[in-house]
């Protein structure tokens, strides 16, 4: 059976928090891993109250320094010894996170129970499972930031139709059969290619603060589903790029130049508060397939 991945949305809004929605976050998990990006200040009690378990986190990547995204971070580590976690933790983000996390680490002393890991990515993949991998690419906010990318690898799966009609039997030989090699049985060649499909890629690409730049697209090519920015609406697109940040028309753009079959919309401006019907429409005229996410809103894919 296909594994899902499952998002959800800890925290939508942007640098200033709402009654609506909190700062930066968003938990990744995929079979027993749990990846959060960004950790925006509250993110531990946002776990809570989506009756989340923090201390089922593996990995935390980070997108920018910037306080919106990581001033969560020093708490959510000391909860994790409080409670008794006990996993290596990894801390994934742009240059310079080594030094700012043993800074942390050095202001907000805890009790700590288990070891961090920290590595400064830049662009390409950075980690990889059997079934998955991560991916980084650099992006444009004044200080480094970093869009990362989930993909599950498209598996080979046996045709159960096919297999039926070829009357090849249940049994060991279908491994051979899946693994690509050809097979004898009764004298009779089955071969893999006739019985067998492969999977795509189930890719989820996560653009945080930027301005537009040329590596986006390409970075998100043929995501399932594309989390971007939309901080701000197209009548403040000159405001969004002296901030390196993204319009909502932009975002969508690059979901329909990347071929992305979703576009979720996160990190809301909050002067928009009040028109997030008007911010979504604008968006769905250039990338129809748009969803404007709310805090606690889950998604799986």
């Amino acid at each position: 059976m296909t594994s899902k991945v499952n998002i959800t949305f800890l925290g939508t809004g942007d640098q200033m928090p709402s009654k609506a929605r909190n700062h930066s976050a968003i938990l990744l998990t995929y079979n027993e891993e749990n990846i959060l990006i960004d950790c925006g200040e509250g993110t531990q009690r946002q776990f809570r109250k989506a009756e989340l378990n923090p201390c089922k986190i593996t990995r935390i990547l980070i997108s920018h320094w910037h306080g919106d995204h990581v001033l969560g971070l020093p708490g959510l580590l000391a909860t994790l010894g409080a409670s008794g976690y006990s996993k290596t933790l990894f801390i994934y983000g742009p240059k310079g996170i080594k030094e700012k996390v043993k800074k942390f680490l050095e202001v907000f002393n805890f009790h700590k129970t288990y070891e961090i890991k920290v590595e400064e990515v830049d662009s390409g993949k950075f980690y990889e499972e059997k079934d998955f991998y991560l991916s980084s690419e650099k992006m444009e906010h004044g200080i480094p930031s970093i869009a990362y990318s989930f993909v599950e690898k498209g598996k080979s799966r046996i045709d159960k139709q096919k297999l039926k009609k070829s009357g090849l039997p249940e049994g060991p030989i279908l491994q051979k059969i899946k693994e690509g090699k050809d097979v004898m049985h009764e004298g009779k060649k089955f071969k893999s290619k006739d019985l067998v499909y492969r999977e795509d890629d189930k890719k989820i690409s996560i653009i945080m603060d930027t301005k537009l730049n040329k590596k986006i697209a390409p970075f998100a090519k043929n995501s399932d589903v594309l989390i971007s920015e939309g901080t701000y609406s197209k009548e403040l697109e000159k405001e969004a790029e002296e901030r390196m940040h993204l319009t909502v028309t932009q975002a969508a753009e690059i979901a329909k130049k990347s071929k992305s079959k979703k576009l979720i919309l996160t990190h809301i401006g909050s002067r928009h508060s009040k028109d997030m019907k008007g911010l979504l429409t604008e968006a769905k005229e250039v990338f129809p397939e748009t969803t404007l996410a709310r805090d606690f809103d889950r998604f799986e894919i």
